[in-house]
């Protein structure tokens, strides 16, 4: 089965000379959850607002669901639905009226109660007949989210969906990502909140200056560029890691109580039952071991600051 979102040597410069793109490839399997990470003028926002018709591409294609964004637009933005990190919404218009007529600009039927549904799970029900001039920020937020969902999209992108917003809209955002997404929605997300992405997605792309620096299963990622550390706390602490050790070249706190061995998690030996060994020959009593493992967001900072 093709991809639901094909990106082909996409590229795009502004008329500034800026570019923002540089022949970016990606194919977005239906039914996944990406999430895509990088700095603030990464390129993430407009390769989103690209693939929406939002921005146009300087080089490159893009298909959605084997439709040409450019040539079939209508086509494509119909199965689209983008929840923008602007607050970009009328004044005096209700929340009812906004997401029911968001629903008719895509040539969808009124569908009351499919309306009603999404409104009370973003928590919006008893806000229905609200000007969104009444309304503070993050039930602002969960407008924008409903609209983008009106249309019964089967791509939903969500450019920083919970930047500067309450925790409970950002959980109630997430239960309902995951309810859609086993509803078979495609979602694809930016954010800066690294450890939701490590919680929610499938599949993690990195994207820094312009260039997409990897997809990878999050699992996989973890495990290819996660480190993993032995925490070797002693019984007495010692002014120096001894020269019998150097080879494990070990890291020692500054009281001198703990060493910590760092090991690549994909070697054939680990080397820690000789490090024990070695400890012990060393004349270093061991008082507890402890072990731990990179999160998502070490390894995209190791990723983004690589020269």
């Amino acid at each position: 089965m093709p991809a639901i979102v094909q990106i082909q040597s996409l590229s795009k410069t502004y008329a500034s000379g800026h570019q923002a793109l540089s022949t970016v490839d990606l194919e977005i399997e239906e039914g996944e959850i990406l999430a895509l990470l990088g700095p603030n003028g990464a390129g993430k926002t407009t390769m989103i607002s690209i693939i929406c018709g939002i921005v146009s591409p300087s080089t490159g294609r893009v298909l959605v669901a084997g439709h040409d964004i450019v040539d079939e637009y209508r086509i494509t933005r119909e199965l689209i639905g983008l929840v923008p990190q602007e607050l970009t919404l009328g004044a005096f218009d209700t929340v009812w009226n906004t997401v029911n007529f968001s629903r008719g600009l895509f040539g969808q039927k009124p569908n009351p109660a499919y309306i009603e549904q999404v409104l009370k799970d973003l928590s919006l029900w008893d806000k229905r007949e609200s000007e969104l001039r009444e309304l503070s920020g993050g039930m602002k937020r969960r407008v924008l989210i409903a609209k983008a969902l009106s249309h019964e999209p089967k791509i939903l992108f969500l450019d920083e969906p919970t930047a500067g917003v309450d925790v409970e809209l950002r959980q109630d955002m997430w239960k309902l990502v995951r309810r859609l997404n086993d509803s078979g929605v495609t979602i694809i997300l930016t954010t800066h909140y690294i450890e939701e992405a490590e919680e929610i997605a499938d599949r993690v792309g990195i994207i820094n200056q312009g260039k997409l620096l990897l997809v990878e299963d999050k699992a996989s990622l973890m495990h290819k560029l996660g480190k993993k550390q032995l925490q070797i706390e002693l019984r007495a602490p010692v002014a120096a890691v001894p020269e019998s050790l150097a080879a494990y070249k070990l890291e020692a706190s500054a009281d001198g109580c703990q060493l910590t061995y760092t090991y690549d998690t994909q070697g054939e030996r680990t080397g820690i039952t000789a490090l024990l060994q070695d400890l012990h020959a060393a004349g270093l009593q061991l008082k507890d071991l402890k072990s731990s493992q990179s999160s998502l967001e070490e390894i995209f900072v190791s990723l983004v600051s690589a020269p």
